[in-house]
């Protein structure tokens, strides 16, 4: 599914003009975005949590010289299936 998806998802199940579900659907991720960018973690029960992790520094090999090179550090977003997420795949 795409964001385009889930616009046209609103339109049709909520009777959206378009243009309110193209803000809806953008306001929703800037404010995933501005949360995970404070620090902030986010919790959406039933569905899962979005959670910043921290990668150390290490050393990688350029995989076409095979020499050696430093990875910097680095912050990665990490995504948890919830609970009744999970149960309703499986």
């Amino acid at each position: 599914m795409t964001k385009a998806d889930l616009v046209n998802k609103l339109i049709t199940e909520l009777d959206f003009s378009r243009k309110e579900a193209e803000r809806t659907v953008n306001v929703f991720f800037s404010s995933i975005i501005e949360s995970l960018k404070g620090g902030e973690g986010i919790e959406l029960r039933g569905f899962g949590s979005f959670r910043l992790r921290q990668r150390r520094a290490r050393k990688g090999r350029n995989p076409k010289t095979g020499e050696l090179v430093d990875v910097p550090p680095k912050t990665i977003v990490y995504f948890k299936v919830g609970k009744d997420l999970k149960a309703s795949l499986n």
